[in-house]
């Protein structure tokens, strides 16, 4: 910490767009994929495996701007977990096994789970997604994959036979 870091913050704070800054702040607030979320007084199937933290690995797949990213961040606050992101075609086997041994400590250390987030999952090759499913099903990490092509295609059919798949639509004002 030095003198500049609140200057620094406000600088990074002013350059947020504005669908970062309104992005909602619980479960409650996301608008949008009703057929997955419900509503708080009548729950999807999406809104109840979050708020009951019973899954191990989610994967989202639909277009651009349907709210994958948001609910990821979402659900981790709701698991009281950390929330960590990698962009697929950004990264490779080093870095997924840097996050996944993070991961680990943090479970061993302090007790504290990880929401792992890959966007752009469709971006891995077959062994960098295999790298995950130790840690899946181990419970190391709650893995949440986001893509806009098929699942069914793109990701390897041993990382889907352990996910819960929900498609997003389109959002409809």
């Amino acid at each position: 910490m030095d003198l500049f870091d609140a200057e620094r913050r406000e600088h990074l704070e002013a350059a947020r767009p504005l669908a970062d800054r309104v992005r909602p702040t619980s479960l409650d607030d996301f608008v949008g994929q009703r057929r997955l979320m419900g509503t708080p007084s009548e729950p999807g199937p999406l809104r109840r495996a979050i708020a009951g933290g019973r899954f191990t690995s989610l994967l989202f797949y639909g277009p651009a701007g349907t709210g994958k990213t948001t609910l990821a961040r979402l659900t981790a606050a709701q698991a009281d977990a950390e929330f960590v992101v990698l962009n697929a075609a950004a990264a490779g086997v080093k870095e997924l096994r840097e996050v996944l041994t993070a991961a680990r400590q943090r479970l061993e250390t302090v007790g504290c789970r990880t929401v792992f987030f890959v966007d752009e999952l469709h971006h891995f090759n077959r062994t960098q997604q295999d790298v995950l499913l130790p840690e899946i099903e181990r419970g190391v990490v709650l893995f949440i994959g986001a893509t806009t092509s098929n699942p069914y295609f793109a990701i390897v059919s041993a990382l889907i036979s352990r996910s819960l798949v929900f498609e997003f639509e389109v959002i409809d004002f």
